[in-house]
This record gives C-alpha cells, structure tokens and sequence, in this order.
C-alpha cells in the first residue's frame, strides 16, 4: 500500500555531477554519532530526476516513499525511480555508514543498448518495484552492493580509466536487473521492433541539420501518422520529437567539445535554428547553459 504524502512540498534537488560526461555522484555518507534522529516523517520530502541507489555498510537508515515504508540494514540495497519523493532518516543509536549513487541513467544508452532504454524508462510504473529482485534474491544483493562499492570506489580513486569502468559497472548493474526481472517489470523494446525502426533511426542520424517531419518518416514504414506516434513510442520510451532534440542536443554537446564554433553555428548544425528554443532544451537536458557546459567540461 502506497505512503501518503504530507502537505509539505516535495523538494526539488539540484544534483551536482562529479563529472558531467559521467552525469552522477555518489558519495559515501558516515554517521557517527551516538543518539538516534528523529523519525523519518519529521524530515522533507525531496526528489531529483535522477535514478538514486543506496548501499548499507553499516547500521540502519529510515526510507520512506510514496509506495514504501521501511527501514535498510547493513548490505541492503535500493533503488528509487527517477523524480520520485522520498526521504530518509537515522533510526538507532548506532553508527551509520552507507552510500549514495544519483544517477542520470538516461545519459548512459548508447545506439547499441537502446532497445533496454524502455526498461528502465518508467513509463509504466515507478522503478522502485523492481527492489523485490533483491528480496528474492540475495546474491544479486550482494552483487549490485558491490557495484556501488565499486563504483563509489573508482569515482575515488580517478585512476586512468576510471571512466571506462564506472561506464562497466553501470551497464553491469542494468544487466543484473534485467536478467533477474522474474516478473518481467521490466519490459524492453523487441529486436524485431527495433529492426523494423532503424530506417527511420538512420533517416534521422542523416537528416538532423534539416526539419523533420512526421510525415517524412512515416513513408518510410508506411504507417500512418497516429500509428506511427504510438508505435515509436512504444520502442522507444519516447516521444518522437523528444528522441529528435536528444539527439540534436548530444551533438551539440559533441561540437561544444571538439569544435570553437559559436554557439549559433553549433546550434544551426544541430538543426535547432531558433536560439531561444536551442537554449531552452540545452537547458532542460543540462541544467546549464551552453556555454557554462563548455566551461564546466573543460575545467573538468
């Protein structure tokens, strides 16, 4: 039975990546004072648009959200579902240790993975219905707590390839999860769906400087338009439009970085020429401006 939220308004949190082309932080946090805090419904409630897991190293910590209500001990795991409330709180008298990893999982599906990006998409139901694999299942606990482990591990130690390996140990993760999904939460775009799609994929890949149309695609498939809408969305886990301007804005990011043409140029080459529109998505992808993005990935 789901948690009822209070009056209070849910906080929106901002959340600062360690590294941007990483889009994640994950920080270990030590508690170790002696006398409990006080309960869980006494703190507020906060959110942020990226997926969050926690990892127990030691004592218990209060989590409530909007569909549970319970208390982590040490190696216990959870996930919760991107933008979705929650709180938590230190129960016991005792020392508390554990680990935090926000992640925008969203960031981390390349061409190759994309089928799984319904997954994981939410479209359906919250992703925190999928902690019941950790309930059923104790070795796969014990190994997404050592991802994390491992995870938190390298965002520490920056050794060279630390990059590539917190790449690894996501994808690892989302391997777990999707192969020990029981009860098959987790629904995922058919390869046959996908194949039928990669036309329409291509066409886009070629054609981002120009506008596209709905039209211009559907030929492709011969769909009609409205089947067309439903069924690339279905795949996908996302609008039409929405996976258009992911790609326009990932390519900008690409000449932001490897290029010194203006923000206008770059924009134009991304097939956005409306700036105002160009900066809004740019924004609503970065929570940052173009140029404060550059800025950021060069001082990173």
């Amino acid at each position: 039975m789901g948690i009822k939220l209070t009056d209070n308004q849910p906080v929106n949190e901002k959340v600062i990546y360690q590294n941007p082309l990483l889009s994640l932080k994950v920080w270990e946090i030590n508690d170790v004072r002696e006398q409990a805090m006080t309960p869980v419904e006494y703190h507020p409630w906060h959110y942020h648009k990226e997926v969050e897991l926690l990892a127990i190293l030691d004592g218990s910590l209060a989590v409530q959200t909007k569909e549970n209500d319970q208390t982590l001990s040490s190696g216990d795991v959870l996930i919760m579902g991107a933008s979705q409330p929650h709180r938590t709180s230190k129960v016991r008298k005792e020392k508390l240790r554990y680990i935090v990893l926000q992640i925008d999982l969203q960031k981390h599906f390349d061409q190759s993975i994309l089928p799984y990006f319904y997954c994981f998409s939410e479209l359906t139901h919250p992703l925190e219905r999928i902690n019941y694999i950790f309930e059923e299942n104790q070795q796969i606990k014990q190994e997404v707590h050592f991802l994390i482990n491992e995870i938190h591990r390298e965002s520490q130690t920056k050794e060279k390839g630390y990059e590539i390996a917190i790449n690894y140990l996501i994808k690892r993760l989302l391997l777990l999860l999707v192969r020990n999904d029981t009860k098959n939460l987790l629904h995922y775009s058919e390869e046959q769906d996908l194949t039928r799609l990669k036309p329409v994929l291509d066409y886009i890949d070629s054609h981002l400087e120009e506008r596209i149309l709905v039209e211009d695609v559907c030929v492709l498939l011969n769909f009609s338009y409205h089947h067309f809408i439903k069924y690339f969305k279905k795949v996908m886990g996302m609008s039409f439009v929405d996976y258009i301007n992911l790609k326009r804005i990932k390519k900008a990011e690409l000449l932001l970085l490897t290029t010194d043409k203006s923000i206008l140029e770059i924009s134009y080459e991304a097939g956005i020429t409306n700036m105002a529109q160009f900066y809004k998505l740019f924004k609503r992808e970065n929570q940052c401006s173009p140029k404060a993005f550059k800025n950021k990935m060069l001082k990173s």
